[in-house]
């Protein structure tokens, strides 16, 4: 192949020490990363007419207009740093865990005094411990709402001093140990939380054994029941246990077991969980761009994708064939356990190859059911979008539709939301906000907010059309660089009116199809018409158009709580005893803003708020 001459200038400079390089479209996004311990050779074997280039490095190597490279000091780094770089930017042509998102942890407080157990999607160093990642947060809490009646941790923000006079309705159903009374002290409380943690690994056995010699001593003591809770508190952890399947002794290292199954681009990773010589859980995984690629491969980017999310790594991991770079994943994996020995392997026979085929079969299993569900929901996105595109006489389906909504407290921090459905389907990485400033508090005008957020955003659309004509290398931001198949507007005719007004002025009305969607009876509205329309109460069409204002409401509502917070009035009023919506609201429609609130008097509040609330809010502002 004939290689443009910019770059053959980036070859011929490459340096022929370890590193990472990435590789970029015309429009400037990363749509490759890999690693190397020459990356003047790595690099440069893309380019060359290599007959074993498989169909998707041919397409790739189409695509690339621009390679960058960062140098490091050891295969180990490289290896690291291209892990971080795909988990940032998600490359079109790498292997990675399908959906953008974070995937739910278990999280322990433990720096805390009496600590709480959340559930979070990010883990920090903050002393806490964690535990997954976890596919399913459904399946997060149904485990923590049957750990909370064997183990009734605390859920409450309460300061805890023991001398609360009472509880709360969570210590008198038994879901809440009551340190708040005094019911358990520290050291017993962070017992039971430590005792959590260890039935959370699936070390259940010493944790038996002691409440056992518990209850024996309470039943001598005469603390009838105090024995009876221990006992119902071992049977519970029984009935978990049994459910359980023991599979190896319980002096068996601890062991993941890594088995997949692939089809049409797409693989299924089953990972079953060995802990204490019983399989105490299991978890599968999507990952996509996995054509043309080797089962070796596919597996060794799931270890490293995986084990860079997992709050924990494993004595032994099992898998079902040898992986690339074995070695340099093994010193990672044993960095990531703190230095302490990690062996990965593929077992030939015994137990631990059953558990390698059980595992497989379990991936068939769930990328079948998967790929079924899949189908069901493309057809149910096909059917919506022709339903749509006939209800509201569109040209073509709706491909890209653009919802817009507004959100805000009496005009406190509005923020104007943008969501994106690309074939039917939220595409999360085009959702945008907006800060909106042309409101007052207290006299919020959802309809210049709405003005100013739709102005906004083709402001954007014609800023990024005169780019890519200026500069056809440019970077392209696809929230606003491409015009919506149809836009919806959270609103009745009111709205609807301002933002037909926007495309006017944009020359866009007519080319961009747009309909109001009034909440309480799901009428569409359409520009310049008196009648609304009605699509059918159980239509495809009409649950997707619910699905896409549900989705802008909930971006736009999240949106503002952030931007709310940290203007400091959810923090700070919201917590002031004495201090409802509607004094919040009159406050802050007097003063302006919580700093002025700060630095009124006593007497300048009390023309507000009754005397009470006015020294509440002196006392927990000052």
């Amino acid at each position: 192949m004939e290689i443009p001459a910019h770059i053959q200038g980036i070859l011929d400079t490459l340096p022929t020490k370890p590193g990472c390089y990435q590789m970029k479209n015309a429009a400037g996004m990363i749509i490759y990363v890999g690693k190397a311990i020459n990356l003047k050779n790595r690099v440069r074997s893309y380019f060359h007419a290599d007959a074993s280039h498989d169909n998707k490095t041919r397409r790739l190597v189409r695509e690339i207009a621009h390679i960058e490279w960062i140098v490091v000091g050891s295969e180990l780094e490289a290896l690291i740093l291209e892990m971080n770089l795909i988990k940032r930017h998600r490359p079109k042509y790498n292997i990675k865990l399908k959906d953008d998102k974070r995937y739910p942890y278990i999280k322990v407080h433990w720096n805390e005094s009496y600590p709480r157990v959340t559930v979070t999607r990010q883990m920090t160093e903050d002393g806490s411990r964690y535990f997954g990642p976890y596919t399913s947060a459904w399946a997060v809490y149904q485990t923590l709402d049957v750990l909370r009646k064997v183990f009734p941790y605390l859920t409450c923000d309460r300061e805890i001093t023991g001398q609360d006079k009472r509880a709360c309705l969570y210590y008198d159903i038994k879901l809440c140990s009551g340190p708040c009374i005094g019911a358990v002290d520290q050291a017993g409380y962070r017992q039971m939380l430590n005792d959590l943690m260890e039935f959370l690994q699936g070390h259940s056995e010493e944790i038996t054994e002691r409440l056992l010699k518990e209850m024996e001593t309470a039943a001598e003591e005469l603390r009838f029941e105090r024995a009876a809770a221990l006992r119902d508190q071992m049977k519970a952890i029984q009935s978990i246990v049994e459910r359980q399947k023991v599979v190896f002794s319980s002096d068996y290292l601890d062991s993941d077991v890594v088995a997949m199954a692939r089809s049409d681009g797409e693989a299924c990773v089953q990972i079953f969980f060995i802990r204490g010589g019983k399989l105490i859980g299991r978890e599968y995984f999507i990952l996509e761009g996995t054509e043309d690629t080797s089962d070796g491969e596919v597996i060794g980017q799931f270890i490293q994708q995986f084990y860079t999310e997992a709050a924990n790594v494993p004595a032994q991991v099992m898998l079902p064939q040898e992986i690339e770079e074995a070695k340099i994943i093994t010193q990672w994996l044993r960095s990531r356990r703190g230095g302490q020995k990690v062996e990965m392997f593929v077992p030939k026979d015994g137990q631990p190859h059953d558990l390698v085929q059980m595992a497989a079969e379990n991936a068939t299993e769930t990328l079948n059911a998967l790929r079924a569900q899949w189908q069901a929901d493309t057809h149910k996105q096909e059917l919506a979008l022709a339903e749509l595109q006939s209800a509201l006489g569109l040209a073509a389906p709706p491909n890209r539709i653009e919802c817009y909504d507004v959100s805000h407290t009496q005009g406190v921090a509005t923020v104007g939301a943008m969501i994106v459905f690309e074939q039917g389907i939220p595409a999360r990485r085009l959702y945008r906000k907006f800060n909106i400033d042309s409101t007052s508090i207290g006299n919020p005008d959802d309809f210049a907010s709405m003005e100013e957020m739709l102005t906004r955003r083709f402001r954007r659309w014609q800023s990024a059309s005169e780019s890519a004509t200026q500069a056809p290398g440019g970077k392209l931001d696809e929230s606003f660089a491409f015009l919506p198949d149809l836009v919806i507007v959270d609103g009745g005719k009111g709205q609807l009116g301002r933002v037909v007004k926007v495309l006017e002025n944009a020359g866009l009305f007519g080319k961009v199809p747009v309909v109001g969607l009034a909440k309480r009876e799901e009428e569409i509205f359409f520009p310049h018409k008196t009648d609304p329309l009605m699509l059918p109460r159980h239509s495809q069409a009409l649950y997707l158009v619910q699905r896409i204002r549900d989705e802008a409401h909930r971006f736009g509502i999240t949106a503002h709580r952030n931007r709310r917070s940290k203007l400091g009035m959810a923090s700070q009023l919201d917590a002031i005893p004495g201090i409802g919506p509607a004094r919040r609201k009159s406050l802050l429609i007097h003063f302006g803003s919580v700093d002025k609130i700060k630095l009124a008097s006593l007497e300048e509040l009390a023309e507000i708020v009754p005397i009470e609330a006015a020294k509440n809010i002196k006392a927990h502002l000052e």
